[in-house]
């Protein structure tokens, strides 16, 4: 990803955004993405970057015609419907821009805010996520939202209260670190905190939606939950494998262990166990408690060997004085040289 941006000619300002099915919503998009790259001064140089994620109403079509009129647009065709992770994995690989927004093509993100955002990138931030305050959104969309978002902030320790905001900006040293694939788009504040990236969240203006019909519903919700332990897992815990699998499979076998031993003592004092489904119960979580923790073991085995120092840690950059180097026996110094001159 890294490379590819190096190797073509880099602009101020990248503007990525995946599209599925929004070919009414395209032509006043990017108008409106034009104008907002237009106000800001201090941009010389700018690119529009539209991912065509499988687009079958024509999408495709309004796309190329923005590439035929306009140099700043870029289009990419995916074969198929791969899904918002993909076409922004895909996008991050494309852009040269020093600082790149992402935003939905539905025109529930407002443009207009783009210099709000790049103004905080500018100011220190290394990722602004939008916090979508008021969403005019139904209530199946609202409500699970902000269960699973009072849920990862919580798990995660970055407190950011609107993790599932498509409007984003990011400099490119944290795109060029970010990798992006399943459905772990909404995450990637997640994954640039663990780096060391500073994150930050701006309030943005949501708009209801003005043509076609939302790509996400309620299921998403369940899929997020899914992928919690996952991003638990290669974030926070991906060094120690053996604390996210070996302290739920302690807590597992103490348990049945003490539901053991109360049998022992009943045994002991004359009391039938064999018969009991304690006993079963007991001996269940004993055997399931050992099988978590050797998991996390043989994790720590595989980690110890394979993972890489770019996994473990981020360089921001690198200082050193200048030093003089010492003259060798029969030279003169270039100072020595220019005095005698």
């Amino acid at each position: 990803m890294e490379g590819g941006a190096q190797a073509r000619d880099r602009c101020d300002l990248s503007i990525l955004v995946p599209v599925y099915n929004e070919a009414e919503s395209l032509e006043v998009l990017y108008g409106e993405i034009t104008a907002a790259c237009a106000a800001l001064a201090d941009v010389r140089r700018y690119e529009i970057v539209f991912v065509d994620d499988g687009s079958t109403d024509g999408s495709s079509t309004v796309l190329d015609g923005f590439v035929d009129r306009d140099s700043h647009v870029v289009v990419i065709h995916f074969r198929r419907n791969f899904g918002k992770s993909p076409a922004l994995a895909a996008g991050f690989a494309q852009v040269r821009g020093e600082i790149v927004i992402t935003l939905d093509a539905d025109l529930q993100d407002d443009p207009a805010m783009i210099p709000e955002f790049v103004a905080r990138i500018r100011a220190g931030a290394d990722l602004v996520s939008g916090w979508k305050q008021q969403r005019h959104d139904p209530i199946n969309k609202t409500v699970p939202s902000r269960v699973f978002n009072w849920m990862l902030s919580w798990m995660s320790g970055v407190k950011l209260r609107d993790f599932n905001c498509g409007f984003k900006a990011y400099r490119l040293e944290c795109v060029n670190e970010l990798r992006v694939y399943g459905g772990f788009h909404r995450f990637l504040p997640v994954f640039a905190h663990d780096r060391g990236f500073r994150v930050e969240e701006l309030v943005v203006q949501h708009r209801p939606r003005r043509f076609g019909q939302s790509k996400f519903g309620s299921g998403r919700f369940f899929e997020g939950l899914l992928d919690l332990p996952t991003v638990l897992l290669v974030t926070r815990y991906r060094t120690r494998p053996l604390h996210f699998f070996g302290i739920p499979g302690a807590l597992i076998a103490i348990a049945g262990t003490i539901i053991l031993s109360y049998l022992t003592v009943l045994w002991f004092l004359g009391h039938p166990v064999g018969t009991r489904p304690l006993l079963t119960l007991g001996v269940l979580l004993t055997l399931t408690g050992i099988q978590i923790a050797c998991v996390g073991l043989v994790a720590e085995v595989i980690v110890r060997t394979t993972l890489g120092s770019a996994d473990v840690f981020a360089i921001r950059s690198v200082r050193r004085q200048a030093q003089v180097q010492p003259v060798q026996p029969g030279e003169e110094s270039v100072h020595a040289q220019r005095a005698r001159q």
